[in-house]
């Protein structure tokens, strides 16, 4: 369908021949159009089964039905404000808000006489409830997070900030699927500048859908490049984060069909934060952030570093002798290394794809193929295990999954680099990993190691 503003026409038989021209009524089975007489006069109502309250409508109905040919009003406003009960009524008067409000869920009602479309919001998404999400969990916090359902989610922000400077304004995204988007911000704590920039980026969009929602838009937000894998947004699944972020002065965005939220600005401190350490006294959550961005360290640096002794044993300081390989190593330690990164990989997606009841046999079979198994074949050393365990669970220490991923490209970058070159391409590796931090830019503009101070 052609996005045109068409305006209403003057008869109901018009506006009624036309919207059957553009819509598969008789094809599709859950558009709908039924005819009532309102005031003596013949009404077409358009709605989409499966989006409508049936009881609001059928109260509604009940009413206009009672409406008399007399008590009609010659003015559609007076019609609307005067013989429908019900909060949420809007007149429309071109055919491109018609579509757009009915294939969203709102019931649509031509009136023979009156020149304009009233469009009734009684709609009742499917949704499923407002559990704590799985990933992005908290010891203390709230238990609800973020579903489908854009309107859902802007009420749990809104019911947390009871503050007339919170501001959710509606965009719409995609000339096919006219995705709804929110940009969320506190009036007088925003940056304006940025509020600015992201505004109008989003009006820019030239896309005919977001097929993948949330992960669409970022896309089309901001370019990445494909060499450097860091994320340039934070994404939080939990309204009490995202009402956080709020009142810190920071942007968050909102996407239809999306149970997330994306907040900006962000750096990567902000990234690697949590639920937790919101909950957490001061000192606890200063010890957290610290620990945790040293696994983070050590989750790039352990199996290279290690490598790089192991091919340099004379650097190896005595009181370290200890972790040198002892077994008799039959396949190089570098491929070793590399087929357990694959190995673990294909783990991870075993347990995605694994129904419940059968995850926790599966994980022990994988387990003991994986560990004891698999040293005492001589395909991989027990050292070279072990520190690739450590590496498998420090990936979870951090609640972001697509930083996960930018470390273990950066540590089999530097993994392959040190493998070919020693400790000149381990000292190189670890230049392109600096940098690859250092020179990240956000959709702000703003470096990734930026820290905004308040």
């Amino acid at each position: 369908m052609v996005r045109e503003n068409i305006p209403i026409y003057k008869t109901r038989e018009e506006n009624v021949a036309y919207m059957d021209q553009i819509l598969p009524i008789k094809e599709s089975f859950d558009l709908i159009r039924r005819d009532l007489f309102i005031g003596g006069r013949v009404s077409s109502f358009y709605f989409i089964n499966g989006f409508n309250s049936d009881d609001t409508m059928l109260k509604i109905m009940d009413s206009l039905l009672k409406v008399k040919a007399e008590d009609m009003p010659e003015n559609v406003w007076d019609f609307s404000s005067a013989c429908i009960p019900y909060v949420e009524v809007e007149v429309l008067f071109d055919f491109d808000q018609v579509f757009k409000n009915l294939l969203s869920g709102v019931t649509c009602v031509f009136i023979d006489g009156y020149q304009a479309c009233i469009a009734i919001d009684c709609r009742t998404y499917p949704a499923r409830s407002v559990e704590e999400p799985d990933k992005d969990k908290s010891l203390r916090g709230s238990r609800d997070g973020f579903v489908e359902t854009l309107v859902f989610n802007t009420a749990m922000m809104r019911r947390r900030i009871r503050h007339p400077a919170l501001i959710m304004e509606m965009q719409e995204v995609g000339d096919s699927s006219r995705t709804d988007v929110a940009i969320c911000y506190m009036g007088d704590r925003v940056d304006k500048e940025l509020l600015h920039n992201i505004r109008s980026k989003i009006k820019s969009i030239q896309t005919d859908d977001l097929r993948m929602n949330q992960q669409s838009l970022a896309e089309c937000l901001f370019r990445r490049k494909w060499y450097n894998p860091f994320p340039k947004f934070k994404f939080t699944e939990r309204p009490d984060t995202a009402s956080a972020c709020l009142l810190e002065g920071k942007v968050v965005i909102l996407v239809d069909n999306s149970p997330s939220a994306m907040i900006l600005p962000t750096s990567i401190f902000d990234i690697i934060e949590e639920a937790n350490d919101y909950y957490f006294p001061t000192l606890t959550n200063v010890y957290l952030k610290i620990s945790r961005a040293l696994i983070n360290v050590m989750c790039v640096f352990l199996t290279p570093v290690f490598l790089l002794f192991m091919q340099n044993l004379n650097w190896l300081p005595k009181v370290f002798a200890f972790v040198a390989v002892k077994d008799t190593v039959n396949i190089p330690l570098i491929y070793q290394l590399l087929m357990l990164e694959i190995a673990i990989d294909g783990l991870r997606l075993a347990a995605l794809n694994t129904p419940s009841m059968l995850s926790t046999p599966l994980s022990v079979i994988a387990g003991l193929v994986m560990g004891e198994f698999s040293v005492a074949s001589g395909w991989f050393n027990s050292e070279v295990m072990l520190y690739m365990a450590f590496v498998a669970v420090a990936n979870y220490t951090q609640p972001n999954f697509e930083l996960g991923y930018a470390l273990k490209f950066m540590r089999l970058e530097l993994l392959v680099l040190t493998a070919l070159f020693n400790w000149w391409g381990f000292a190189v590796g670890t230049v392109l990993v600096v940098c690859s931090i250092c020179f990240n830019k956000t959709l702000s503009g703003r470096g990734y190691l930026h820290i905004r101070l308040t």
